[in-house]
């Protein structure tokens, strides 16, 4: 016996596991260089590749909405969407036709290069797009090479610890969910689709563990509190581990028992506890967790992963779909944040040096005058089957909620002309800039709501870019400049009637939760996952 040894990742889910790992091996497919004769013979062979890999990505999803639910099998929607890309196809035909290449070649240098460029987003939710691509092409270089059918299978046994690389959505798919403990991969964040299972599962999962092929078979415990990975523990820590692992299921189970009951502290304050969801599936995993709304519903995800805007009448199945699935509680949907990080090929934006201060969310609505009211025609049709807040982000000035509430008008008299029946729609602003937050009381003076970003608030103000690693050391997630600033916005939203709501990472952070509450935050909107701790921690204030 060599020994206990220890490996720190990152905690992408929270929780104590105990039990053997077991390694996920994967087929290797053959993507050397062939010089062929006829391109588009092979143009035409990864068509017929390409098509097969989404009739299967159609069977993968149904199966997945049967056994993992509606917000992990969303994802299969958008790969099929993702192998379709017009940026995707060129490559891949461009690259067979420019160097006579074989089609497995093709697929998988386009799928490299695509998902580097994705890898480079500053947003999470898109860096973990990079592994969709490479999954795609995967799919097709393992048609293609006739390598089985491109069905993934992860094997069977007992229950263990997973370990892998990574894991795709398909092999998610594919695992049998009772003999999993948790997961371990080398690569993957919390936007991951092996975090999105482990949320789904409530399992431990660590990343950014290099996985060693000698562990397989052996004991260990996952840490998803401490990040830490223990091979072969010895009776003192297995015991240290294993008290742990008790109080967090006590724990988990008590949050369970919160599910129905109010986010009131002992005291009888109300704090809303809403939830951050972008997708129209992602409120299913609202429900299950009990959120009391919808505090940020992300519309950027209708535009992204296609060629053409989506029209007035797609818009309005979604936004509708998410207000009945609520039925009735407050639905906030923030208009299109496209630009900086979340970019689309058909919006014909010019490069720009400093993108997260550049042409990007209401300013490009503002600028472009017609798609803006297209969301909101969308969005106030949608507000007669539920109920609908609009959220604007990245605001800046008086005169830009001016300018909104006047196209917002205008929207509503050609809705009137058409007897299109809506609701009262509450209109609120994102602060999200140190410039909205000096004007917070004259802003809160034209809208009913503010809805603290504190994500990108954090970085204008420290101006710290949070996507370079060598400025961490710097960062500083709760600095006191920044905490000033949501006290500042609160207090003059209050004096003013506006209620305010916090919707960044901050709003999850439990170690700030009754520092919020003091304050005089009304809402904290959080992914699904936190809703019931945040809750718990609210009614213990």
């Amino acid at each position: 016996m060599e020994g206990m040894k220890r490996y720190n990742g990152k905690a992408i889910y929270k929780g104590i596991a105990i039990g053997t790992i077991k390694l996920m091996e994967k087929s290797k497919n053959d993507t050397s260089l062939r010089k062929i004769e006829d391109a588009e013979a092979e143009i035409a062979r990864y068509n017929e590749a390409r098509d097969e890999a989404v009739r299967q990505l159609q069977d993968i999803y149904k199966k997945a909405v049967e056994e993992v639910g509606a917000e992990a099998a969303a994802i299969f929607d958008m790969q099929s969407m993702l192998i379709g890309d017009d940026d995707f196809t060129d490559s891949v035909y461009s690259t067979i036709r420019d160097n006579m290449a074989n089609a497995e070649y093709a697929v998988h240098e386009s799928g490299e290069t695509i998902s580097k460029i994705f890898s480079q987003m500053e947003d999470e939710y898109m860096r973990a797009r990079s592994a969709d691509i490479k999954d795609i092409a995967d799919r097709i270089v393992t048609i293609l090479c006739s390598n089985g059918s491109g069905k993934e299978s992860a094997g069977a046994g007992g229950k263990s610890i997973l370990c892998a690389d990574d894991l795709t959505p398909a092999e998610t798919v594919a695992l049998d969910k009772s003999a999993v403990l948790a997961f371990v991969t080398k690569y993957g964040s919390s936007q991951s689709h092996t975090a999105i299972l482990a949320r789904t599962m409530n399992i431990p999962a660590l990343a950014g563990i290099a996985v060693d092929a000698e562990w397989n078979g052996k004991l260990a415990v996952v840490d998803g509190f401490a990040g830490e990975l223990i091979i072969e523990p010895d009776a003192e820590t297995l015991a240290e581990k294993e008290k742990l692992m008790k109080e967090s299921l006590e724990k988990l189970a008590i949050l369970q028992q919160l599910k129905g009951k109010e986010s009131v502290t002992r005291d009888g304050r109300k704090i809303n506890v809403y939830a951050n969801i972008g997708s129209v599936a992602d409120a299913d995993a609202a429900i299950d967790n009990d959120a009391e709304g919808i505090g940020l519903f992300r519309s950027e995800f209708l535009y992204l992963g296609r060629h053409t805007y989506p029209t007035e009448e797609e818009q309005f199945v979604a936004y509708k779909n998410v207000a009945r699935k609520m039925k009735g509680k407050k639905v906030i949907i923030r208009t299109l944040d496209i630009g900086a990080d979340k970019q689309a090929d058909y919006f014909n934006l010019e490069k720009e040096d400093n993108p997260a201060m550049g042409f990007r969310a209401i300013r490009i609505c503002l600028d472009r005058p017609d798609l803006f009211r297209t969301q909101l025609r969308a969005i106030y049709r949608a507000s007669a089957f539920g109920t609908i807040a609009i959220m604007y982000p990245m605001i800046i000035s008086v005169d830009e909620v001016r300018r909104i509430k006047k196209i917002s008008a205008d929207v509503c008299y050609s809705l009137n002309k058409e007897n299109i029946p809506y609701d009262n729609v509450e209109q609120g602003i994102m602060i999200e800039t140190p410039a909205a937050v000096m004007m917070s009381e004259e802003l809160a003076q034209e809208v009913d709501f503010f809805s603290i970003g504190t994500n990108d608030l954090t970085q204008y103000t420290l101006a710290i870019d949070r996507q370079n690693a060598k400025l961490e050391p710097f960062y500083d997630a709760h600095h006191p400049a920044v905490l000033r600033e949501i006290e500042m916005t609160v207090k003059n939203g209050h004096k003013h009637g506006c209620w305010v709501g916090i919707c960044g990472e901050l709003g999850g952070d439990i170690e700030l939760t009754e520092k919020f509450v003091e304050m005089g935050v009304d809402e904290l909107s959080v992914s699904p996952s936190r809703i019931l701790a945040i809750r718990d921690k609210i009614r213990s204030i």
